[in-house]
């Protein structure tokens, strides 16, 4: 266990690498619900067909790319404010300037120029989440990861209720154009912290090409010792967690009756502020734990989590259990992804981090998608009870290859330090 006394947690809270993360990870997750599930919103309000409504979920298929042009972010540098923040401040201005462009456009009458702004948004958030990442990976400390990693979620998350949640109601009073404008002048602000935040403490030389920004990135992760097990690793830590999590909505309505005021209010509200906990409470204690005893303790804890929805499906359809089983599978979850992406940020060679992380990031979402289908398969023919036990045990072989990888593991946690090299 690490020598970490609670006077230099507090000190590492107050930081100022602590304090730019959080507020830039408000800044990351402010547009992507602008471009998603609030833009639906309004489209719904102006009683837009429901046909076209769901075409606009594809406007978010640059969150999911983001790798492929993220090796440009590493190579090419703005020439103001370094080669992360400068490219944090181009972004932020490029979402404000659209986000007024969407304010003043009439999704009714004006459908494909909504479209096409919206999917601007979703590449210009896209591509600030790349160098934001990168940033704050380059910036922070060993010891501040687990911590940076949940105000960074914590921020995100945040954000995301302003742009969800709060937009909505402001909505109501103000109306659309007035709630957009809103959010163009909180990205505004959000340059203000990007001005004055610190430049990582290793100064390193760009990739010289485009071609080099690719290859050496991807040469330097496959010959370290015990390449692939620590990129397996990426795919399998929540690989339990992704076989049932995006049913779970699914189970609470279909599965056990309750309503959808109940999921809302519960799962989502109460889920989400659980979440949160989580992820500061996890980023916490890292600070006292080494990278690999973090990953178990909070990998286990996300591998029993489900056990929480096991037991409801048992149980039925009972208010009390229901909340109980979201608040400790949601906060479990938390934690655990405290330390994945402490995990993935140590992965990550700070000459390349803007393609290595997003990289790192994209094969995690590879298990994401891949195990929908047959999660749905067996919650059909097995039960709601199968899904869960299911995912239980499909978190084992990441355990197992955890402890397998426990001497890779930390020698990773500080090879790529800022300031080691």
């Amino acid at each position: 266990m690490k020598a970490t006394t609670l006077a230099e947690l507090a000190r590492a809270s107050l930081n100022r690498r602590i304090g730019v993360t959080l507020l830039l990870g408000f800044s990351s997750g402010l547009p992507l619900a602008l471009s998603g599930s609030t833009l639906q919103a309004w489209m719904a309000t102006l009683h837009v067909d429901v046909s076209t409504i769901a075409l606009f979920s594809l406007v978010g298929l640059p969150y999911s790319l983001k790798f492929i042009w993220s090796p440009f972010m590493d190579r090419y540098v703005p020439p103001f404010m370094g080669r992360r923040r400068g490219w944090i401040l181009l972004t932020q201005l490029a979402l404000a300037l659209i986000l007024v462009a969407m304010a003043v456009t009439d999704p009714l009458t004006d459908i494909w120029r909504m479209a096409f702004l919206a999917l601007t948004l979703a590449f210009a958030s896209a591509s600030q989440d790349i160098v934001y990442n990168a940033y704050f990976t380059d910036i922070l400390r060993p010891a501040e990861r687990g911590l940076g990693a949940a105000v960074q979620a914590g921020g995100y998350r945040l954000a995301m209720i302003v742009a969800g949640a709060l937009v909505l109601i402001l909505s109501d009073r103000i109306g659309w154009r007035a709630s957009y404008l809103l959010m163009a002048l909180l990205m505004l602000l959000a340059m203000i912290p990007t001005c004055f935040g610190p430049e990582p403490a290793t100064e390193v030389i760009p990739p010289r090409t485009l071609t080099e920004a690719v290859m050496k990135p991807l040469r330097e992760l496959s010959m370290r010792r015990g390449a692939l097990g620590l990129l397996s690793l990426v795919v399998l830590y929540k690989f339990g967690d992704w076989f049932c999590g995006p049913l779970t909505n699914v189970f609470l309505i279909e599965g056990l009756h309750f309503t959808a005021t109940d999921v809302g209010l519960v799962n989502k509200g109460f889920g989400l502020a659980a979440t949160i906990i989580g992820v500061f409470l996890g980023g916490a204690l890292m600070a006292r734990l080494t990278l690999f005893r973090a990953l178990l303790c909070f990998g286990m804890l996300q591998a029993a989590s489900n056990l929480a929805f096991y037991a409801l499906a048992l149980i039925g359809h009972h208010y009390g259990a229901m909340v109980a089983a979201v608040a400790v599978q949601n906060l479990a979850w938390g934690m655990g992804t405290a330390a994945f992406i402490a995990y993935i940020m140590a992965l990550c060679d700070h000459r390349y981090t803007a393609f290595q992380f997003a990289l790192l990031s994209a094969l995690d979402s590879v298990s994401r998608v891949l195990l929908g289908p047959p999660a749905g398969l067996v919650a059909e023919h097995a039960g709601w009870g199968a899904l869960f036990m299911v995912s239980v045990l499909l978190a084992l072989p990441g355990l197992v290859l955890l402890i397998v990888l426990r001497r890779r593991i930390g020698e990773t946690e500080f090879r790529n330090a800022p300031g080691s090299a």
